[in-house]
């Protein structure tokens, strides 16, 4: 792999090797999230948005939120008072800002630069607070969900949607075939980054999923967790509070 490529699992320098990987793959990051789960992720968010419907958190945060799918998705689905997402990637959040302003959302929606381990907002800043598909990017897991613990306030919820490896038979063994031998071709097919696409099933097989992500969210203070797997065990819904 591309020594501009980030390390497998949590290591120091991460955070600038994924910044400049996404930065590489932003022209075609919706047309390859679409084409390489079949549409399915859109359910996915979908799901994990739902999560909070019941709540009406006032103002939401959306960690790595790459080109604002889930901000948007959060901002149609929960109308809180204001939405804001962050990412490490100027690319793809300048693509973001653009889908944002097309949909006439700009007042409601603010993008900004930031690293989850260092955000740039006071405690009990926010109602609700989601990931999608960011956590295994985190340089130091549990520095950016102890963060976002922190910006939460007390009763505040966090959920992350996330990849995971599916565990019963046959699917396992299709999904790791998949993943290792056609998600690498057909993004090297529609974009200039290829080894991309060869990292993300890599740091799927290494990200602590499952029960042992759940022991992560409440090593760092996190409460009434729940996880939910999703199609197959293909994804999966992860979901905790601050202690009120």
């Amino acid at each position: 792999m591309p020594d501009n490529h980030p390390p497998i699992g949590e290591a120091d320098g991460k955070a600038e090797a994924v910044e400049t990987m996404f930065d590489a793959v932003a022209p075609r990051y919706d047309l390859l999230n679409r084409v390489l789960s079949g549409g399915v992720d859109r359910y996915w968010r979908g799901r994990a948005v739902r999560m909070l419907a019941h709540e009406q958190p006032r103002r939401v945060l959306d960690v790595a939120t790459g080109t604002a799918d889930l901000a948007i998705r959060i901002e149609n689905t929960l109308h809180p008072r204001e939405t804001i997402g962050i990412d490490l990637s100027t690319a793809m959040l300048d693509r973001g800002r653009d889908k944002v302003a097309q949909k006439g959302l700009s007042p409601r929606i603010t993008l900004r630069k930031a690293d989850a381990a260092r955000l740039p907002y006071d405690d009990n800043a926010f109602d609700a607070a989601f990931v999608a598909f960011g956590v295994r990017n985190f340089e130091d897991l549990d520095a950016g969900l102890g963060d976002i613990r922190r910006v939460l306030r007390p009763g505040g919820a966090l959920v992350v949607l996330e990849f995971s490896s599916p565990r019963t038979a046959p699917i396992k063994q299709l999904y790791t075939w998949y993943s290792h031998h056609i998600l690498p071709r057909i993004g090297g097919l529609l974009s200039p980054d290829q080894g991309a696409y060869e990292y993300l099933p890599n740091s799927v097989a290494a990200f602590p999923d499952g029960h042992d992500f759940l022991r992560r969210m409440e090593g760092v203070g996190f409460v009434d967790l729940t996880w939910v797997p999703l199609t197959f065990g293909i994804a999966s819904l992860y979901q905790g509070r601050v202690e009120q």
